[in-house]
């Protein structure tokens, strides 16, 4: 196989990927799904080792409505790869589209969780295990293997994969002119040699392309970066940049990506500008379009928990905990995760210890209640635990590099996991496992932020912890 493939012309060949970006909460299991590390870990890499272009529909840079290029390299691309994942509508529709466009080289692949569509259970479609805030480098590599080779197979020797130009075996496929063709590609190879050309410029004489120059991926990939280093304000900007440049899509569907906004509200309210309490009510605002009532997405309940909880601890009013109590018990009963779950805790613990309960008998038991979660919570984090050493012993069995890029896949999530066990020992009173969880927790690196964060959940549990002995003692 040749390392730089190439159409006739002598023009290297392209993949166009069909997918979501960023994380994607699957509906059929509750679960998320990053999808930007199925893309990065697993695909890119995979045709980018064969000689092929690889890019997203984040990646384009354009001008006027995004669906315009979507629409343009489903015609014209290669190859393409599309991710159901999450059943997601979007990948969907778009290799509905190809599939009508062109008769072979469409690669279907999803992780393995997804219940097929009806009309999906004739085609082909390669799986691969999605941990969900995660992956698993072991099994990433066994998944780049069976994709490089189904690549190979199509490069080499390109067969009829769409259902439409099977069933319709006289159907002849579209095709612009050749005139058109040629124009066509002339401009775009244009237009693309000018963007490389701006981006390398602004990237000589400042740290970050101006907003014009700048992709989708770009700026999403600036945000996060910023959240990572504790600059929320940075952050805020580069979600907020990233919605507006989806507003290009005639039916702005992008405009109102979940995970967008998601990104945007956590930035806006750990920015605490221009003050805290505004922050927070421009955060609860903008999730106000994700239908918080019916929601059943973890991800935006349980921000708009969090929200609530700072709006109540900020001295708004009882009515905000019993908001944000509501939000985090239907993301915990959804998913049973230890984030929502710790919280429920946390937020029955207050409710009984400020006296919003209304008898001692309700105070009791709230009180009660939070130490069995915290117990469920315990269990839940020594599961995962367990999983992530499993998964880092399998990769050591390999390599050393091997189990060093699963560590690092697992930083945060094993951060947020030993932060949730120690925070549930400390609210039943253990001291000792508490004590033995945090140490191990400090060595995990980590942003300055996830540790406030941690503290600030410690602090409501000691003042609760006060308050129930005084209410003993009285």
């Amino acid at each position: 196989m040749s390392d730089n493939q190439a159409d006739a012309t002598g023009a290297k060949k392209k993949c166009f990927v069909v997918m979501g970006f960023g994380v994607k909460t699957d509906y059929a299991t509750g679960r998320k799904l990053d999808l930007d590390k199925s893309y990065k870990y697993l695909i890119k890499p995979t045709v980018q080792s064969r000689g092929v272009e690889c890019i997203r529909a984040d990646e384009i840079r354009h001008s006027g409505a995004i669906d315009l290029p979507m629409y343009r390299e489903s015609l014209t691309a290669d190859l393409v790869i599309a991710d159901l994942s999450t059943a997601n509508p979007n990948a969907l529709y778009e290799l509905g589209i190809r599939h009508a466009l062109r008769p072979h080289a469409t690669i279907v692949i999803s992780e393995n969780k997804l219940p097929y569509p009806f009309d999906l259970n004739h085609i082909a479609i390669t799986s691969y295990t999605h941990l969900g805030d995660a992956i698993d480098i072991e099994e990433a590599e066994k998944f780049r293997e069976r994709l490089g080779g189904t690549l190979d197979a199509i490069l080499r020797t390109p067969q009829i994969d769409s259902p439409v130009y099977t069933y319709l075996a006289k159907l002849v496929p579209p095709s612009m002119t050749d005139e058109g063709a040629a124009v066509a590609s002339q401009v775009k190879q244009a237009l693309d040699r000018a963007s490389d050309l701006m981006v390398e410029a602004s990237t000589a004489t400042q740290p970050e392309a101006s907003e014009h120059e700048q992709t989708l991926a770009m700026l999403v990939e600036q945000g996060e970066r910023a959240i990572r280093d504790s600059r929320f304000v940075d952050a805020k900007a580069s979600f907020a940049a990233a919605r507006e440049l989806c507003k290009g899509s005639p039916n702005s569907g992008l405009a109102r990506n979940c995970y967008l906004t998601q990104r945007l509200v956590l930035a806006t309210y750990k920015a605490k500008q221009p003050d805290e309490l505004s922050a927070l009510d421009k955060a609860l605002e903008l999730l106000q379009g994700a239908n918080l009532e019916e929601s059943n997405d973890p991800e935006t309940l349980g921000l708009a928990g969090a929200i609530e909880k700072r709006l109540y601890r900020n001295g708004q009013g009882a009515e905000h905990l019993e908001r944000a109590l509501s939000y985090y018990w239907r993301g915990y009963l959804l998913r049973n995760a230890w984030y929502n779950g710790i919280n429920v805790a946390n937020l029955l613990e207050l409710r009984a210890a400020d006296g919003i309960s209304a008898t001692a008998d309700e105070r009791l038991a709230d009180t009660v209640w939070a130490k069995r979660i915290c117990r469920e919570v315990i269990a839940l984090c020594d599961r995962d635990i367990e999983q992530m050493r499993e998964r880092e012993a399998r990769a050591a069995a390999r390599s050393d590099a091997l189990k060093q890029k699963q560590e690092d896949e697992h930083l945060d999530q094993r951060f947020w996991c030993l932060a949730t066990r120690a925070e549930a020992y400390r609210g039943i009173g253990d001291n000792d496992h508490y004590a033995e969880t945090r140490q191990e927790l400090e060595g995990v690196p980590h942003a300055q932020w996830m540790m406030e964060a941690f503290e600030g959940q410690l602090n409501t549990h000691q003042v609760a912890a006060v308050v129930h002995v005084a209410q003993k003692a009285g």
